[in-house]
């Protein structure tokens, strides 16, 4: 769930999925209750810090298409406030894409939109994961506790369920000195306090690209969109025309990439490229976790793409003028916002960023980093 909002508003055949068997208008809701804003304190695990939070009022939970809801579920921070959880109503009880962060708030959240649509948790038949970050993944397995239900998740997001979707402070230490940040900035954002994380489990069925899902009356199939996470899935109802994008496509944000590694070298250029393959699909909606939904996906996809290419060229004109920090050049990028005043998470976001900005020209043969603290990327020549 890490995400910069969008810089600016200006990547890329679709595949057809291959068939597998896996392990118009909206209203609001008849019952649905006022929108509110208040300050909280969010429910969590023992041993962790209550974490007081001002909210923004939700909005209402709101039916889609006949049988599908979104119902929003408030998140234990400021920005993104809440994420959407997609109920798919069937003849046999409902399921869910997502399900939010595991806190007592998002849970009663939850529970009351789905009383409001007529249904309830333990009526919950299975639950599809777009992605195992946890205001996606953290509720599952509460809901399937209440209700039998089962979850399921790609089996790259599986694999890596044991590392936690926060940067460690040891690895966030090494990034910053790796990068040139300053001492003072390195300081402060290995100050900062931790966000509540349940201990997570595994899923009980695996998802593999193009698999058509276990849903009664629906026509919902498993698109692969690595990028901002190894396993990340949008689900396509074909019949309708929907896509259910999770955190790969939203409409007025950027979002991040994972830290390249040996094992995922190059997040961003995977991004983009799922992002080509969503090029043509004929969506007639996109329904992200965040944010409103998308009329015009290919517009948005242009968009991305065309922010994205922005600050590579940013990074190569840096290069080209002789700057070589990772610090240095993520100066020169822009962000939504000039990157001497992002605070906190934003700036660890930005740094982070420039890495898998710098990793995909890396890929592409255009620049190469050399050896040492902190480390020094140049174009070759």
């Amino acid at each position: 769930m890490t995400t910069t909002p969008d810089a600016s508003p200006n990547a890329p055949t679709p595949r057809t999925p291959t068939s597998a068997t896996s392990t118009s208008s909206t209203r609001s809701a008849p019952n649905a209750p006022a929108p509110r804003t208040a300050t909280s304190t969010v429910s969590t695990p023992p041993g962790t810090a209550a974490v007081p939070v001002q909210r923004r009022a939700l909005p209402p939970v709101e039916q889609i298409r006949p049988g599908l809801w979104s119902v929003p579920v408030p998140l234990p921070v400021r920005r993104p406030a809440y994420m959407f959880v997609y109920v798919f109503e069937t003849a046999v009880g409902p399921y869910l894409v997502d399900a939010g962060w595991d806190h007592d708030e998002a849970f009663a959240a939850l529970e009351a939109g789905l009383a409001t649509i007529g249904t309830s948790v333990a009526q919950v038949r299975g639950i599809l994961v777009t992605h195992a970050h946890p205001d996606h993944y953290g509720l599952a397995h509460r809901v399937r506790a209440a209700s039998g239900a089962w979850i399921a998740l790609h089996r790259l997001e599986a694999a890596a369920l044991h590392h936690s979707e926060m940067i460690r402070d040891a690895e966030l230490a090494a990034m910053l000195v790796d990068a040139g940040a300053p001492d003072d900035v390195t300081a402060e954002l290995l100050a900062r306090d931790p966000l509540p994380i349940a201990t997570v489990r595994p899923p009980d069925l695996l998802i593999s690209d193009g698999d058509r899902l276990d849903v009664p009356g629906w026509s919902l199939h498993a698109l692969w969109t690595p990028g901002h996470t190894p396993g990340h899935l949008c689900f396509w109802e074909s019949e309708q025309r929907l896509l259910v994008s999770g955190d790969h496509v939203l409409p007025a944000t950027i979002i991040s990439t994972p830290l390249p590694s040996p094992t995922n070298p190059d997040p961003l250029g995977d991004h983009l490229r799922s992002l080509s393959r969503l090029r043509g699909l004929g969506a007639d909606l996109v329904l992200p976790a965040h944010d409103h939904r998308i009329t015009d996906l290919d517009q948005r996809l242009l968009e991305l793409e065309a922010c994205h290419r922005a600050r590579m060229t940013e990074l190569v004109e840096g290069l080209r003028a002789g700057v070589g920090t990772v610090w240095e050049l993520a100066s020169l990028v822009s962000w939504h916002r000039p990157f001497t005043e992002l605070r906190a998470i934003a700036m660890q976001i930005a740094v982070q960023d420039t890495l898998s900005y710098l990793a995909a020209l890396a890929a592409t043969g255009i620049a190469t980093v050399e050896d040492a603290t902190p480390t020094r990327w140049r174009l070759v020549t």
